[in-house]
């Protein structure tokens, strides 16, 4: 009976049956399917605009799924863990940022707000965290030469990797499953590490996050019963993936032995790598175009990797498969100098994220592009005999492509590519935009 009771209180026991408990909770008990039909009867559904890589109206408040089956699973756990005081406040510190994240996000994905508001709420919420908790970085370990961060310094610079961390999250929320299938990846390295240092409450919460976006993965994917994570997902997620990393970060030096706890900056960036890295590449690329960096475009890798032809599941798994890679390469690069293995993991992301931007794929040339659009689509592309009103920036050329070819993948008309390749290339928007040009009425 002891031996029984010792299983039951035991980590690996709890890990597993906590994430199964929270896939089952967001699959068995109507929790999606009840929001989706809420979101569908008050009209409460993600538009189709000139940006979207969907054609149809889609339930966007799947974050509220996430919340629920995250929050319940995690505090029916609880119990079961030797938790002291500290635990438990540090524990609903944390369910109260994200419910502040969570309004924030049902708010922005309801009514639009701008980015100073929702910066202003984030600060507040993270600063919870922050300074009620002490969750902040510390030392820099000598990366770049830093060391120890003085106690001003390591709140504001905590604060700032909170809100990149949140914000790389929600730019990547941009098709079927790359979000939650990326925070999936980063929660089991977190979770890992976790339980090798006898870390409970830690591990049991990237478990349960696991297993919540597991049960998410499955509406998402879903072509019947479709929803979105929205703002009120990805900020959640981002949040939690970023508290994760911290506390990561902070692992007693003694209680790890299988990889070098000093680089472990260097391993938190390459399990972070994909978000971090397209936010970077998008914000260097609309401030060289003369943009905001807070304007809205389709200028991000996984764009980038439908217009080369690959539908939502194909560019969500190669892109995890990206970033599972670099994690391997940067797992058994650890050892190195600290700022060698910087090197090491920059050089390896950038061949990894930037290959579809590579001239390979330029080669092909488009020579005609004919189609027949129906007449609520006139505005994306149509026959000569139709007025055409074109865009000569080459985003918005490509976001029409692509809004062509998903409207003829949901609604059957005929389109015809007189090409050696299909899939659409910068190159051939530029002829793509010559012959619409040559087209339009005037």
């Amino acid at each position: 009976m002891d031996s029984i009771q010792e299983m039951v209180n035991s980590l690996p026991f709890l890990t597993i049956i906590s994430a199964i408990l929270a896939y089952v909770m967001a699959t068995r008990f109507n929790l999606y399917p009840v929001i989706i039909y809420v979101s569908k009867t008050k009209k409460l559904m993600d538009e189709p605009e000139e940006r979207s890589v969907h054609t149809d109206k889609v339930p966007k408040l799947g974050g509220m799924g996430l919340f629920i089956t995250f929050s319940l699973t995690l505090l029916l756990f609880v119990p079961f863990l030797k938790n002291t005081v500290s635990d438990l406040s540090n524990l609903l510190s944390l369910l109260s940022t994200t419910i502040i994240l969570l309004f924030l996000g049902i708010k922005n994905d309801l009514v639009f707000m701008t980015t100073k508001k929702k910066l202003v709420i984030q600060l507040i919420a993270i600063s919870m965290v922050c300074v009620l908790q002490d969750v902040r970085i510390t030392d820099f370990h000598g990366l770049l030469g830093i060391g120890e961060l003085p106690y001003f310094v390591s709140i504001l610079f905590t604060i700032f990797v909170f809100v990149l961390v949140i914000n790389s999250v929600n730019l990547i929320d941009g098709i079927d499953g790359l979000a939650a299938s990326i925070s999936i990846l980063a929660s089991l390295g977190f979770g890992i590490a976790f339980f090798m240092a006898d870390n409970f409450i830690m591990t049991l919460l990237s478990a349960v996050l696991i297993g919540s976006l597991l049960g998410f993965l499955k509406y998402n994917f879903s072509d019947d019963s479709k929803i979105f994570m929205g703002d009120c997902g990805s900020l959640i997620v981002g949040f939690l993936l970023a508290y994760q990393g911290i506390k990561f970060l902070n692992i007693n030096p003694e209680n790890v032995q299988f990889y070098n706890s000093n680089n472990s900056a260097i391993l938190l960036l390459a399990i972070l790598s994909y978000p971090l890295f397209d936010l970077l590449r998008v914000f260097v690329v609309r401030m060289m175009q003369k943009k905001s960096p807070f304007v809205a475009d389709s200028n991000h890798i996984h764009h980038r990797l439908l217009r080369l032809g690959l539908n939502h599941k194909q560019a969500t798994f190669l892109l995890f498969v990206s970033n599972f890679t670099l994690i391997i390469i940067t797992f058994f690069t650890i050892d190195l100098q600290i700022n060698l293995s910087l090197i090491v993991v920059v050089c390896f992301g950038c061949l990894l994220y930037l290959l579809p931007f590579l001239g390979v794929f330029e080669e092909f040339e488009e020579k005609v592009i004919v189609a027949e659009v129906p007449n609520s689509e006139r505005n994306v592309f149509s026959n000569p005999n139709l007025s055409s009103k074109v865009s000569q920036s080459e985003n918005e050329v490509e976001e029409s492509v692509i809004k062509l070819i998903n409207l003829e993948k949901s609604n059957g008309f005929k389109s015809v590519f007189e090409t050696q390749n299909k899939n659409l290339t910068s190159k051939r928007v530029q002829e793509i935009e010559t012959w619409t040009r040559k087209k339009r009425v005037p």
